[in-house]
């Protein structure tokens, strides 16, 4: 078989769903917005800032890797720099390759500026819509959804629900809750996840990253998340043999498809898994689980769509088969209409793997 270069996966079509707009500026903006603003960072040279940032969420400390975040956040505070993070987000990952994109941010972290909420979420939307028409004037076209988080340790979930569901004709195509797991279980916002089903509305939940199987079990069964953010920790549910036994959380994830939307370069960072080799997405791929890939936070982890495939590549020897696998799996669990789903596999991902695959 050909080896597969980075170069190469770059060029193919690939689908994102989970990935934070504050966790994927570009260095040079955050220089730019910071000194706009007089926010006081690391470094002003943007590749030693791209650097630091790497190593900050590196380092193993989780107040060094939440700094990272203030540095971000402070930056995005008012319409102009939203709407210019989220028009160079679209374009950095059509540039990748990435044809369907959710990216996901909490709009209750960007209100120092006095802000509302609805401000907030027309400005990304509207710098989504800005880089997408970009995109596709470069010859990259790619389709953003957007999904507003509320922060599980916060008491604001109810009422970002409400805003998602506002916002739901303008680009919103689903809701998450982030944040710590431990201590602020999912079910802490069942009013909000309640709502969300009575509007008919798409949901995912962080859950299974630093936290195991309650965390998972609460987002499935008591919440009625449709996708688990990350869910990595599902693996604690199968017993290792030949062949592996799943339990019954472990089974009802895989009977019932509920995607994973697995980040293999932050699970390592976050101590999730040790190495990308002994990440646990080789076992999950092989029980047929349904597997994405994902980026989570590009700046933070240095990566992209086409950076995490590769790693997949080297790690576990997979081919274009694999990868079209991995990215049928994301469209199928796309929160967008199924009929644009549908199109986007049938016109855009399948013709450029069959070239490939032969």
């Amino acid at each position: 078989m050909v080896a597969i270069s980075y170069e190469d996966i770059v060029k193919v079509p690939k689908a994102l769903l989970h990935d934070h707009l504050d966790g994927g500026l570009r260095p040079a903006t955050i220089v730019e917005l910071a000194a706009e603003v007089g926010h006081e960072l690391p470094t002003t040279d943007p590749a030693a800032l791209g650097v630091w940032f790497t190593e900050a969420a590196n380092s193993g400390s989780l107040e060094r890797y939440l700094e990272t975040f203030a540095h971000t956040v402070a930056v995005m505070q008012t319409p102009a720099a939203l709407r210019r993070v989220a028009r160079e987000c679209a374009l950095d990952l059509a540039a990748d390759g990435v044809v369907y994109g959710e990216v996901r941010f909490a709009p209750e972290q960007h209100l120092e500026q006095n802000l509302t909420l609805d401000e907030v979420v027309d400005a990304v939307v509207t710098g989504f819509r800005e880089g997408s028409a970009l995109a596709a004037e470069a010859g990259t076209p790619i389709r953003i959804g957007t999904l507003l988080t509320a922060m599980r340790h916060a008491a604001r979930s109810q009422e970002i629900a409400e805003l998602a569901v506002r916002h739901r004709d303008t680009g919103v195509v689903g809701f998450d809750i982030a944040g710590a797991e431990a201590g602020f279980p999912p079910t802490r916002h069942l009013d909000a996840f309640e709502y969300l089903q009575r509007e008919n509305f798409h949901f995912t939940i962080h859950a299974g990253e630093a936290f195991g199987l309650p965390s998972i079990w609460q987002a499935i069964q008591w919440c009625g998340a449709d996708r688990l953010g990350h869910g990595v920790r599902i693996v604690d549910d199968i017993t290792p043999g030949n062949p592996p036994v799943l339990g019954r959380l472990a089974a009802y994830v895989r009977d019932k498809r509920i995607p994973l939307e697995l980040c293999p370069s932050s699970n390592v960072q976050t101590g999730a898994a040790a190495s990308i080799a002994d990440h646990p997405i080789g076992l999950l791929r092989d029980l047929r689980f349904r597997v994405t890939v994902n980026t989570d936070n590009r700046l933070m982890s240095g990566t992209s769509m086409s950076r995490e495939m590769a790693l997949l590549v080297e790690a576990f020897g997979y081919g274009w088969k694999e990868l079209q696998w991995f990215t049928i799996n994301a469209m199928k669990s796309a929160f967008i209409p199924f009929d644009e789903r549908l199109r986007i596999i049938d016109e855009v991902i399948k013709p450029a793997y069959a070239e490939l695959i032969g």
